[in-house]
Parts: structure tokens; C-alpha cells; sequence
């Protein structure tokens, strides 16, 4: 496979915030300080690119171990009920670069970086209202189950509060 995975650089802060502003409303929209205040405080934030364009970010992953000071009303739901978990805040891939099989490469990397922080669980959630069927199919592929729904912003989105044991994934 012609991609490669990397720690997101300062240098990626514009292509990211584009990314993820036009995945909205299967993602939390930002401004420039409010994502670089979320990359700052989460424990793991990559990048996956084209090996010939190293430069250029195809998609990301932002995630946070146990006791991050987040206030998200989802990790917050999780940690009540962990103390042995990898939360995915957020994973977007392009949409000129969907079907290649980068989600799967970034989730690579994920279970690999839960494995490596010894931790059970890797947790995540995708909304149902709105409705995101793909993302939920691709995360039942990667062996997450559904363990809760929240509404949350205020009632305005539902999701689906998903966990999947550290052996699952992709290898």
C-alpha cells in the first residue's frame, strides 16, 4: 500500500481543520484554536498520507488514554465507566480519499497504540442522529459493539457508544 502513517505536525494544522470542517456533523466542527487546543491535549494525534506526498494529510485520528483532562460529554461517559481504555475523539479520512482502506490503516495504528499503552478497550462513538450508517458498518467490521447511546449537544445529535477489546481490529 502506497501510505504511510505519522504524528500530525504543526505544519498540518490548516489541511487538518478542512478535513475535519467538512466531515460536520459526523465530527465536531472547530476554529484554529479550538483544534489546537484538542491536538495539544490528546495523547495520540496522526496522520495517514500518500508516500509521494508526505506532506499532503489524507486523514487523521485524534485519541486520548485514561485520566486526559477532556471534557467531552463522550469520553466523560467512558471513563465513568473504564479505567482501561483508548478513546478515538475523532477519525476522518477525505472523501477523495475513501475506499483505500486508510480507516483501516489509522485503526492499525490505533489497536497498536492501545496494545502498546496495555490498556482492554478501545472506545468510540458514531452518531445515529444524524444518522452515519458507513461509519457504523466500517466500525462492526473492526469488531466494535455498541455498549450505550447519549444525546448529546444539547439533544441535537445521538450516538452510539461503541467498544471493541484491544485483540479486535485490523493486524
Amino acid at each position: 500500500m502506497p501510505y504511510s502513517l505519522r504524528h500530525l505536525l504543526p505544519a498540518d494544522a490548516a489541511p487538518v481543520l478542512g478535513l475535519n470542517n467538512a466531515a460536520v456533523p459526523a465530527v465536531n466542527a472547530h476554529d484554529e484554536a479550538s483544534l489546537s487546543a484538542l491536538l495539544a491535549a490528546s495523547s495520540h494525534a496522526l496522520a495517514v498520507v500518500h508516500d509521494d506526498a508526505p506532506g499532503e494529510v489524507l486523514g487523521f485520528a485524534v485519541l486520548f488514554g485514561v485520566d486526559a483532562d477532556y471534557a467531552s460529554e463522550n469520553y466523560r461517559w467512558f471513563s465513568a465507566r473504564s479505567e482501561s481504555f483508548l478513546y478515538v475523539d475523532r477519525i476522518v479520512v477525505s472523501d477523495q480519499a475513501r475506499n483505500q482502506g486508510l480507516g483501516a490503516l489509522l485503526y492499525t495504528a490505533i489497536f497498536a497504540a492501545a496494545r502498546a499503552a496495555e490498556v482492554g478497550q478501545v472506545f468510540c462513538e458514531v452518531n445515529i442522529a444524524p444518522p452515519n450508517p458507513r461509519s457504523l458498518a466500517f466500525h462492526s467490521r473492526l469488531g466494535f459493539e455498541p455498549i450505550g447511546e447519549q444525546s448529546t449537544k444539547g439533544g441535537t445529535v445521538v450516538v452510539s457508544l461503541l467498544s471493541a477489546p484491544v485483540g479486535a481490529g485490523v493486524r
